[in-house]
C-alpha cells in the first residue's frame, strides 16, 4: 500500500516534482517525454487499478473491469492526485507565509472551456487581449489559468515581473518546457539554456572580456554575458561605418524609380526593414553580408502574406518564410500547452523551417572554423578587438552546432528588434503627421540636411529618443516572455496597484499574505500590458505621447520606477544588445528624416486577411483606434507587413 499511495501522491502532471528521473532527458526527446508522461498518466492507474481488485480486495476482476467501474476507478484517481497536489501546495504556501493565486474557474473541468474560447479568440483578437479580459474579469494582476489541472501563472503585475527579471532572479529560470518547444529552431543558443550551459557559454568570451578589457571585472553572476559583451562596447557602437552602408542601401531602394516611383506606389517597410537589420547584424557579427537588401522585393497588391508579414518566392523568401514560420511554431506549441506533443508525434513542424535556417548558417560557420585552422597553422593570432564575433566564437570552440545556434540566438535579437522598433515608428509617424514634422525639424537642427552622424550628435535628439522609448513602450519587440519557477517554490511580493480599489472591496483580498509561486511552474509575464497600465502611466497610457518622456512630472512615474519599462528585459538577462538597436534606429531614422518627410498608410494594398476586423472599433483601448493589426510570435510584428508611401516634398 506504501507503493501505491506514493504513486498516486504523484502529480497529475509533472509540474510538482522536479526530480522525476526522466528531468535530465534532452530538450529534443520531446516524444520520448510525452511517451513515458503517457505511461504515467494512462497506464499507471490500470496496473494500480488491477492490482488492488485482484491483490486486495480480490473481486471478480470480470465485474469490475468492465468499463463504468473502470472509468470510476480513473475519475477517482484523478480528482486523489489533484487533491494529493494540493494538500502539498498548501504545506509548501503555510511554510512561506503565502496565499493561493486566484484561479480561473471554468463550466468544464479541467477549464477545457476556457482553453477553447481562449483559441478560438487567439485568431481575432487584439495583440495580448485575450490575457488583459481575464486580469479585468477577476479583478486582479496575476492568475492561475489551471488549464488540464496544470497550473499555469499568466501576470501583467510589474512588480511581479520585476520579481521575475531581477529582484527574484534565482527563483526562476527558461525551464524544461520552453526548452522543449524551441529546442529545433533555437538549440543550444543563448536564449534557450540555462545553468550550466549558459554559464559555459558566457565563459567562453570570459576569456576575450579579460584579454580585451582589462579594466572591467566580470561577476560570477554575469558570467552568461561575457560572450557578447565585448561586441556591443560604446566604441564598437559608435563606429557608424556599417550603419551608413546599410542605410544608404535602403533609402535608394525607397528612392529608386526603376523599382518604386517615390511617393505612388506603397513600400512594404516591415520586409525593409527586416532585411536593413539582418544585413547591417550580419556584417557586424559575422563581418559578411547575407545581402538580403538585394533579394526580390515584395510587390504591392501582388505580395502574398507570410508568417510573420510579406512572402517572396526566392532564396531570401525561403529562409524569411521559415525563420519566421518557426516562431510561428514554437507560439502555437505555448498556447497548446503540456501536450502540444501530441499533435507532432509523427512530424516534428519545425524540422524543415531549421533545416533551411541552417542552409544559410552552416557555410558560415564552416568557413570561420577553417580560417581558423589556417591562422593556427600560420602562426597567426589576430588581437580580440580586430575579430567579430564568429571569428570569436570559433577561436573559443570547435563545436559547429554551439557556433551556430548562438549566432541564431543573436540574429533573431538583433534582426526582429531592429525591424520592429522601425516599423512601429515609422507606423507612428504616418498616423501622426506632427509628429514626424517635429522629428524631421530636431534632425535638421542638430545633424542638418546631409553629412556625418556622431554619436554626440543622436545624444542630443531629445525628442527622437523620446518617440522610440513611446513606440518601445506601447509595442515592445518581446510583448510576453515565459519563465519557469525552481523547485520548492517561492512568494511573490505585493502586486501593484492596478485592481487596489477592487482589492480592497473583496473579503477575501483582506489578506495581507504575499501570493505563493508553486515549485516547476510556468508563469508568462506580459510587459506590453504592463506598459499600457494606466495604473502606472496615467489616465492617458493607451495614447502614443512622446512628451511623456520630456515632461519632469510625467516622467517622475519612469524615474520612481524604471522597471514599469522594460522593452529589453532586466535583470541578469537584460538585453546587452539594446544601445546598438537605439543607435542603429536613431541613425537609420535621421538618415531616413534627412530624406523624407512624408508618410502614409496604404491599407488598400494590405493583403486580404491583414487589416484590423471590424469588432476591434467597437473596444476600448489602442485597439477602437489602430489601422494595423499587430500579433506576435516571439517578436512582435505587423501582420501582412505595413505598406507605406514614403515621399518629399519639394523643396
Amino acid at each position: 500500500m506504501e507503493t501505491v499511495f506514493r504513486y498516486i501522491s504523484m502529480p497529475i502532471l509533472p509540474q510538482i516534482n522536479p526530480q522525476f528521473s526522466l528531468s535530465n532527458m534532452h530538450p529534443s526527446n520531446y516524444r520520448m517525454r510525452l511517451f513515458f508522461d503517457l505511461l504515467r498518466i494512462f497506464v499507471l492507474p490500470s496496473v494500480v487499478f488491477y492490482l488492488i481488485t485482484t491483490q486486495l480486495i480480490k473481486m471478480n476482476i470480470n465485474l469490475l473491469m468492465t468499463p463504468p467501474s473502470y472509468f470510476v476507478f480513473i475519475i477517482c484517481w484523478l480528482i486523489s492526485k489533484s487533491f494529493l497536489t494540493r494538500i502539498l501546495q498548501r504545506a509548501e504556501r503555510q511554510k512561506l507565509g503565502a496565499k493561493r493565486i486566484p484561479c480561473i474557474r471554468g463550466a468544464w473541468p479541467g477549464n477545457v472551456d476556457v482553453l477553447l474560447k481562449m483559441l478560438r479568440a487567439f485568431k481575432t483578437s487584439y495583440i495580448l487581449d485575450v490575457y488583459l479580459q481575464l486580469f479585468e474579469e477577476y479583478q486582479c494582476t496575476t492568475l492561475n489559468t489551471r488549464i488540464l489541472w496544470t497550473d499555469h501563472i499568466i501576470t501583467m503585475d510589474q512588480e511581479h515581473i520585476k520579481f521575475v527579471l531581477s529582484t527574484g532572479f534565482e527563483h526562476f529560470w527558461r525551464g524544461r518546457w520552453q526548452k522543449e518547444r524551441m529546442e529545433r529552431f533555437l538549440g543550444q543558443g543563448i536564449f534557450n539554456r540555462d545553468d550550466e550551459m549558459w554559464r559555459m557559454v558566457s565563459e567562453i568570451h570570459d576569456k576575450c572580456q579579460r584579454s580585451a578589457f582589462t579594466d572591467t571585472i566580470v561577476t560570477q553572476k554575469n558570467q552568461h554575458r561575457g560572450n557578447t559583451r565585448p561586441f556591443f562596447a560604446r566604441e564598437r557602437i559608435s563606429d557608424f561605418d556599417i550603419f551608413e552602408r546599410y542605410t544608404a542601401q535602403t533609402l535608394n531602394i525607397i528612392s529608386s524609380p526603376s523599382s518604386h516611383s517615390v511617393g505612388k506606389t506603397p513600400i512594404d517597410v516591415q520586409d525593409l526593414y527586416s532585411r536593413f537589420a539582418l544585413d547591417a547584424a550580419s556584417e557586424f557579427l559575422f563581418g559578411q553580408n547575407l545581402d538580403t537588401l538585394s533579394a526580390t522585393l515584395p510587390v504591392a497588391g501582388k505580395t502574398k502574406m507570410g508568417p510573420k508579414g510579406s512572402a517572396t518566392e526566392d532564396p531570401w523568401g525561403s529562409f524569411a518564410s521559415s525563420f519566421e514560420m518557426a516562431q510561428q511554431v514554437i507560439t502555437a506549441r505555448s498556447r497548446v500547452g503540456y501536450f502540444w506533443p501530441v499533435f507532432e508525434l509523427f512530424r516534428d513542424k519545425n524540422a524543415l523551417n531549421a533545416e533551411v535556417v541552417h542552409q544559410w548558417l552552416d557555410p558560415l560557420v564552416r568557413c570561420a572554423l577553417g580560417e581558423k585552422e589556417k591562422m593556427k597553422k600560420a602562426g597567426i593570432c589576430s588581437p580580440v578587438a580586430e575579430k567579430n564575433f564568429l571569428q570569436h566564437l570559433a577561436e573559443s570552440t570547435d563545436d559547429p552546432i554551439i557556433i551556430r545556434d548562438q549566432l541564431l540566438s543573436l540574429l533573431l535579437a538583433a534582426r526582429d528588434t531592429t525591424a520592429c522598433l522601425l516599423t512601429f515608428v515609422t507606423y507612428f509617424m504616418a498616423i501622426y503627421p506632427d509628429v514626424t514634422k517635429r522629428l524631421r525639424a530636431e534632425v535638421l537642427e542638430h545633424c542638418g540636411a546631409a553629412g556625418s552622424i556622431t554619436y554626440e550628435q543622436l545624444r542630443n535628439l531629445k525628442y527622437m529618443r523620446a518617440v522610440i522609448n513611446e513606440t518601445l513602450r506601447l509595442y515592445p519587440p518581446v510583448p510576453l516572455n515565459v519563465r519557469e519557477s525552481r523547485a520548492g517554490g517561492c512568494s511573490l511580493p505585493p502586486s501593484d496597484p492596478t485592481f487596489k480599489a477592487d482589492y480592497n472591496a473583496n473579503m477575501m483580498d483582506h489578506d495581507p499574505r504575499p501570493l505563493h509561486m508553486p515549485g516547476s511552474t510556468a508563469i508568462t509575464f506580459l510587459p506590453l500590458l504592463a506598459q499600457r497600465n494606466k495604473e502606472l502611466w496615467g489616465s492617458d497610457a493607451d495614447v502614443f505621447d512622446p512628451d511623456r518622456w520630456l515632461e519632469g512630472e510625467r516622467l517622475s512615474r519612469f524615474v520612481a520606477n524604471p522597471m514599469m519599462f522594460t522593452p529589453f528585459s532586466a535583470g541578469p538577462r537584460i538585453c546587452l544588445g539594446q544601445n546598438y538597436a537605439y543607435n542603429e534606429a536613431s541613425f537609420f531614422l535621421v538618415r531616413l528624416l534627412q530624406q523624407f518627410d512624408t508618410f502614409s498608410l496604404a491599407p488598400e494594398v494590405q493583403p486580404d486577411g491583414s487589416l484590423p476586423p471590424p469588432q476591434w472599433k467597437h473596444k476600448k483601448g489602442r485597439q477602437a483606434e489602430e489601422k494595423i493589426w499587430p500579433a506576435a510570435a516571439l517578436t512582435l510584428f505587423v501582420k501582412g507587413g505595413l505598406w507605406v508611401r514614403v515621399a518629399r516634398e519639394a523643396h
